[in-house]
């Protein structure tokens, strides 16, 4: 179920003079180790190649994300060298085939999601972007000659790519984008604006999704440094605090007729890229909620009250089964859900389904995970907090909870409630 946590962690002790009243000093609690938490033993039989994807992951988190990431989310800074390491551990396709590439199945892009997102929800949110949109983007709708030029650039990190779908006026309602694509002399020019958008301001290129003169949405790929493309980064984020999403205006911005994704030819071809990520956000809500319960778990252990540790308590043992139930609910949907993908039959209302539940449930284990350290819950030190917020944003991205079970409510009933 889990593996056994740190024993009583050290104490701030060394060097306090004599008679001084040691038990007030705090334990520098241990809360990050990693526990194994798989209840249902339903990660137990993940395959081999899949495993050594799901290992370099966590390899990763322990050795180069935990130690520093509170630092760049409290500043507010974008840790760019963090993903151009996911892109030299091969941790950036999110499953996507791309020659030269070694196999990564469904399962093991999950894994890789929920392992980064027990590190960090930022960092996660750079494969969400780079990989699950922008790269599947590519993949799913460019040319021979755009996939050659990108794909492998985008999935090795040497170059950054963003999506750029969502308007500031048309967030849930993106179907109804406004931003234009008007056709012009060797191409089109593009007018609008974007929001949120993840690497649209650090430089490499943007999919900008606009209407043509068909009325039709379609996909172009617009060089970050293109005349008129205008990038400002968002301030004020509460969270996913280390990675940079962008407003974007585009004013008489020239796209050659070479930069047009032939396959993205109307909305539906833009769902499709969705449709694919909302699994993946499922799988870094299993990671957030994974984080957040197994530091419940080393800090229960470590942290006393009224002279015995916390998890001698009847209500903080209960609560921590409670979370653990949820947890093993939230993994047994994300594996059944990308067996599904893997064999071709996943449906829109199923993979908003396991974004609905994953992600709210998430919500729930984080916030019970906060109470039950206290005060201490707060602080970035003791990492709960950080998922908390973050957990918040990807609740929210992908399809807010609205429009999730809105396509869930039609898929029961045969009507439509939005559109």
């Amino acid at each position: 179920m889990t593996t056994t946590s740190p024993s009583l962690a050290p104490t701030r002790t060394t060097g306090i003079p004599a008679g001084f009243p040691s038990g007030t000093v705090e334990p520098e609690y241990v809360l990050t180790e990693a526990l194994g938490t798989d209840p249902a033993s339903i990660l137990a039989g993940v395959g081999d190649e899949d495993r050594v994807y799901w290992d370099r992951a966590r390899a990763f988190v322990q050795a180069e994300v935990l130690p520093v990431i509170d630092g760049y989310w409290e500043r507010g800074e974008y840790p760019l060298h963090l993903l151009k390491r996911l892109g030299e551990l091969d941790l950036l396709r999110d499953g996507i085939t791309v020659e030269g590439f070694a196999p990564m199945s469904s399962m093991a892009a999950g894994l890789v999601n929920m392992e980064i997102s027990r590190g960090d929800g930022s960092v996660a949110t750079m494969i969400a972007v780079q990989g699950g949109l922008a790269l599947r983007s590519v993949a799913e709708c460019g040319s021979a000659a755009q996939k050659e030029r990108w794909l492998p650039a985008i999935a090795r990190g040497t170059e950054y790519a963003a999506f750029a779908l969502t308007e500031p006026t048309h967030g849930s309602d993106s179907v109804a984008l406004e931003t234009t694509a008007t056709r012009t002399d060797g191409g089109f020019l593009l007018n609008g604006e974007k929001k949120w958008i993840g690497n649209g301001s650090v430089g490499g290129v943007s999919i900008v999704w606009a209407r043509g003169d068909d009325g039709q949405v379609h996909g172009y790929l617009v060089p970050q440094d293109s005349p008129g493309y205008t990038a400002t980064k968002i301030e004020g984020k509460l969270a996913l605090r280390a990675i940079w999403q962008a407003h974007i205006r585009l004013e008489d911005v020239f796209v050659p007729e070479d930069n047009v994704l032939p396959g993205a030819r109307t909305f539906k071809d833009t769902a499709r890229v969705l449709l694919a990520t909302r699994l993946g956000v499922a799988w870094s809500a299993v990671g957030h909620a994974t984080a957040c319960y197994e530091t419940a778990v080393q800090y229960a252990k470590q942290r006393k009250q009224f002279g015995r540790p916390l998890a001698a308590s009847q209500i903080v043992q209960e609560r921590l089964a409670r979370m653990l139930s949820e947890l093993a609910t939230m993994q047994l949907l994300v594996v059944q859900m990308t067996r599904l993908d893997e064999a071709g039959t996943l449906t829109p209302e199923q993979a908003s389904l396991v974004k609905y539940t994953c992600t709210r449930t998430a919500r729930g284990i984080a916030s019970n995970a906060r109470d039950l350290l206290g005060g201490n819950g707060i602080l970035l030190e003791n990492r709960v907090a950080r998922h908390l917020a973050d957990i918040e944003a990807i609740h929210t991205y992908e399809g807010t909870e609205t429009m999730q079970a809105l396509i869930i409510g039609r898929g029961i009933t045969g009507t439509s409630a939005f559109a």
